[in-house]
């Protein structure tokens, strides 16, 4: 087995139903946050980390997740036309040359669990990210790369989670474990979206993760589990009966973007930071509140 993190698999079958109508025809992961697509963010993040070959497992009407990573032959002559020299810079930097990208299907929708099983021959016998580009981390270094760097010192699996509060424990898989290490926890048992009186811990999962390629095996006997789905945290709870799985407490804040409120605050906050546009989007916020404020 090849030790180094090269691989990343991206998860983007999903129907996206809490965005509609905006998603009825197009991908949740093309929504833009400022002038990026949510599936940008994360495979940058991919690359900061010296990922290089991203594994997109698809669905019907995802099409423009393809598209958005091909080259664009005739926007590319037509900005050289008309010496746009910096829009076509920022246009072939969304695939570097040395940035590889695969597609596979999955037929139904099954679960976490079955779309990462879908990536197995395009994974081959590596140890391999998985990313959620519903969950925008903003990290400094990038996520990917702080939890690259964990997996290189322990070389076992690493899970990226953060605190949670009881009341949002049915919406994670929550870890059990010892703190090992500074942010690192050695886990010792994980379960899906458990009810607060069952949650072993105030540490739940995010869409982050490094496994290595033993968890197929366990992706392959899988029972449906919660909700019905063929759920990835099932996998990696029988994985733990074989080889030690780390959580690491990554830094940076995230932003649901699966949610309509998590996917306004990224806005908000990447807007700010915008070089283009922060300046003055902070000072319209400030004379929004101003008013607001003489109106109350």
């Amino acid at each position: 087995m090849e030790n180094r993190v090269t691989k990343a698999v991206f998860p983007v079958a999903g129907l996206g139903t809490r965005f509609l109508p905006a998603t009825k025809a197009s991908p949740k992961e093309m929504l833009p946050v400022v002038d990026k697509p949510l599936i940008q963010y994360a495979v940058e993040e991919a690359m900061a980390a010296g990922i290089t070959e991203m594994i997109f497992v698809t669905g019907r009407s995802k099409r423009a997740i393809e598209d958005h990573f091909d080259k664009a032959f005739e926007l590319e002559v037509e900005l050289e036309a008309k010496n746009k020299q910096a829009l076509l810079d920022v246009v072939r930097s969304i695939k570097p040359a040395n940035v590889e990208c695969f597609y596979v299907r999955q037929p139904e929708a099954l679960g976490l669990g079955h779309a990462v099983l879908c990536a197995a021959k395009l994974v081959g016998d590596t140890p391999f990210a998985v990313m959620l580009a519903d969950d925008l981390i903003d990290g400094n270094p990038p996520v990917m790369k702080q939890m690259v760097d964990t997996f290189n010192h322990y070389n076992c699996s690493v899970l990226g989670v953060e605190e949670i509060t009881p009341e949002q424990s049915r919406s994670y898989g929550v870890i059990d474990g010892r703190e090992w290490d500074a942010d690192v926890i050695k886990v010792s048992g994980i379960i899906e979206k458990p009810a607060p009186e069952d949650a072993p811990s105030n540490l739940g999962v995010v869409g982050r993760y490094i496994l290595t390629p033993r968890i197929f095996e366990h992706l392959r006997d899988l029972k449906p589990g919660a909700g019905g789905e063929l759920q990835l945290t099932d996998a990696i709870q029988s994985l733990l009966g074989q080889e030690q799985v780390l959580a690491y407490r990554y830094q940076g804040r995230r932003y649901d973007c699966g949610s309509k409120l998590g996917y306004l605050k990224a806005t908000v906050e990447f807007a700010l930071k915008h070089p283009e546009v922060g300046t003055e989007f902070s000072a319209y916020l400030e004379s929004r509140e101003h008013l607001t404020g003489i109106g109350s």
